[in-house]
This record gives C-alpha cells, structure tokens and sequence, in this order.
C-alpha cells in the first residue's frame, strides 16, 4: 500500500451509542496489537473497540451514534443555529454510514478541494494549500496514483475532462495548468495577471473551459491552443462556478455574495450575462455553486449556493428563461474562517426532502435537509482533527469524501439502503 494511505473498515456493533473522532493515523510496528494504525482519540463516548484480522487487513469496529425522530417537511425556512449547537435528533437512514473506507495522509498542508472524477466511482483527486495536486484509486486496494507538482502556491479549484484522462487546475499562484492524469505530466501552463480562483470543463464541449479570475473576469480557454478565445467582465472577483448539463449556462458566485446565470454558446464558446442575484446582504465571498439536473422538491433543476459567512441557499433553475432563479430556502450556519464547502446528497426515491453535506469549523461533517425549519441536521461523521473544508460524491454514491485543514482526506462508506 502506498505511503499516506491507510485501510480501516469501521462496523456496527450492538447498538451503537457513540463514536470516537480520530486526528491521525500512522503506522506502528507490524507484530504489535492492532498492527498497522495507531488511533488517536480526541473524545470518547461509550467506546467499544475491537481489533481483528481478515485477509491480512486490519478492522477497527466501532460503536456510532443512532438516534430517530419523526420525519417533517416545509417548503422555506430560514434557520440560524451554529453548527456546534445542533443535535442529530433523527438520523436520516438513507445518509447513514458503516464507518472509514480509508485515509489519506500524504498532505502536509490544508486540503481544500477534493473531487471524484467524473461518472466514477474509483478516481479521487484533491488539491492542497501547498500547490500539490494528489490523483489516487478508492478501490481496494487504495493507492495514490500521482503527485502532480507545479503550482507554487495553494490550489482553489481543478475539474476533471469528461474522460478522466485530463484536469485542469487554478491556483493562486496565478496560472492555471492542464495536467495529463495518466503521466503525470503538465502539458500546458497559462498564466494570468491575477488569482485563478476557479475552473470547470465544458460538459459537452471539452475543447473549452472556464475560468473565473481575482480580475473580475471569467475567461473561456481553448484547450487545444491555451488561448483565451472569450472573456466576460463583472464587479467583482469569481471565486465559485458550476455549469448545467447542456453547457449552455454557467452559474458563477463572487466574492461579494453575488450569483450569476452566464448563457455560452457551446461551439464559440461566446458568453453573455443572463440574470444576476444576490444571495445575502453580507456581501460574503461565495465558496461552493453546485447544479444539480433534478429535485424532488423543485421537481425540475436547482442549484446549490454556499457563502463563507455561513449561509447556504437553495434556488430552482428556470431554464426556459435563461436559468433565473428563484430562492426555495436557505440556511444560516456559523460563520466561517475557512472557506469551507457543501454540497448535494444523493436523491432518494421514496423519502421528500433535500439534502445536503457541508464541512464545518468543528471538524465535524454535518448532512442537512434544507426542507425541516427545525432539526435541520440529520446525521454528522466525526473523524477528522481540525476543520473540514471539502466534501464530494463518488459517482456510485456509495462513498463520500471529506477534507480538512491538517491535510487529511477520508473516505467514508455509505451504508447499504433496502
């Protein structure tokens, strides 16, 4: 197994009344009790721990935290209680998880955004403060796969290309580069007069991609060339992007809290301004915008917005009007020092409701559903040390990983749903 990664299959036992929170994991002398990890715990709440051996990997099984409480919906709300003050007064079965898949402990600086690559299941990546980007397989066994080296200072954001062969990464270091994920070689530096703050792959198109800039400016890049063949201007910088799924529209935040419809031409790349909102009167930079194709509770399109002063926002998509939006509901949680993101849950089929995950402060994880005025949080996983900044999705939503500011990635395992 590669150095700074780690293999820990966490379980149920009996009933299950609380959960022990881990800071790191390191190796300890093979021979030794529970060979292969030391843990380290921070709290401890009714711990019992067993170590055992099966087909030469060791399982730590620990008790989690179950609690219920009956299911309520609403269709707006706006809730203001801090992350910390929240109890998981009923746990949502459909976001309930059998503990760590694995570890990743290869960063020594703050990971602040992580994805999986796209319609997969298997290929993680996660960019740091340091300027290194980590491409590494989930699968068992879990490997790092590449260590791409180039940015002299923190990444902000990176996207996959459609096939996974390519990512293109933003840093503040004020270049954006296109990493060839197979090699692990960059194969192209474009530099900027300013931050590269964030960056998505056309979806439809992958000749293009988008970059929203400190200069105030999204500019659209042939991928072939490295030329930027469009720009667009606005107030502020752009510090969060996302696109819809026909490449038509981009969905773009900035750093005063505003959001932006962007209509694009998918074969010009030409882009013009739609409709502008503004999510808050904090005037809060925005650090996730996330598009999602359907809701249960919008019964159409919908988009996700997360703002650093705490607020995350909940709009439907009018795509027959140029992707207006309109507020369904939003969120008030904690103000934040990191830019911390969130992000979509899996749908599920039987149950109403929308929900979400989010790092926090505390270095908790906290799912959400947007639709309850009371009791918003449905679950939490607790295991990293320090505040955790980034959460993402496989494609089999089986597994969701989380980020935090000691350079810790782990990948929790979703229970089986009947």
């Amino acid at each position: 197994m590669a150095e700074g990664t780690w293999r820990i299959g966490i379980s149920f036992v009996g009933q299950g009344i609380g959960t022990v929170p881990l800071t790191r994991a390191r190796r300890v002398p093979q021979g030794t009790v529970g060979a292969g990890l030391h843990l380290q715990a921070h709290s401890l709440f009714c711990l019992r721990q067993t170590a055992g051996v099966l087909a030469g990997t060791i399982f730590f099984l620990k008790d989690l935290r179950v609690s219920s409480q009956p299911f309520s919906h609403r269709a707006s709300f706006s809730s203001s209680i801090g992350d910390a003050e929240r109890q998981v007064r009923f746990v949502e079965p459909a976001y309930s998880f059998v503990g760590m898949h694995c570890i990743f402990d290869n960063c020594k600086a703050s990971v602040t955004i992580l994805k999986f690559g796209h319609m997969s299941s298997d290929l993680l990546a996660y960019g740091a403060s340091d300027g290194n980007l980590t491409i590494c397989h989930v699968s068992d066994p879990p490997s790092i796969l590449q260590q791409l080296r180039g940015h002299s200072k923190a990444i902000t954001d990176f996207d996959f290309s459609s096939n996974n062969q390519y990512i293109a990464s933003s840093s503040m270091d004020k270049t954006v580069r296109v990493w060839e994920i197979s090699k692990g070689h960059c194969i192209r530096v474009i530099y900027g007069v300013s931050s590269q703050l964030s960056i998505r792959f056309h979806p439809v198109n992958n000749n293009l991609f988008s970059v929203g800039n400190a200069n105030k400016e999204i500019n659209v890049i042939n991928f072939s060339t490295g030329r930027v063949i469009n720009k667009l201007l606005f107030e502020n910088e752009i510090t969060a992007m996302d696109n819809d799924h026909t490449g038509q529209l981009i969905f773009a935040g900035d750093g005063q809290g505003c959001i932006y419809t962007i209509s694009m031409n998918s074969h010009t790349g030409s882009i013009s301004r739609s409709h502008r909102n503004r999510s808050s009167r904090s005037k809060s930079p925005i650090t996730t915008v996330q598009y999602r194709t359907f809701s249960l509770v919008a019964r159409g399109p919908v988009l996700l917005i997360c703002s650093q002063d705490g607020n995350i926002y909940f709009f439907s998509v009018a795509l027959e009007v140029q992707g207006y939006l309109t507020l369904l509901c939003s969120l008030k949680l904690s103000p934040r020092v990191h830019s911390i993101r969130a992000s979509f849950c899996p749908l599920l089929s039987l149950e109403k409701g929308e929900f979400i995950v989010s790092g926090s402060e505390d270095s908790n994880v906290y799912f959400y559903d947007l639709t309850r005025p009371k009791h918003t949080c449905v679950n939490k996983l607790q295991g990293h040390g320090s505040s955790v900044i980034g959460v993402a999705w496989n494609h089999g939503e089986n597994l969701l990983a989380s980020s935090d500011s000691d350079g810790t990635v782990i990948v929790w395992k979703r229970a089986k749903t009947t």
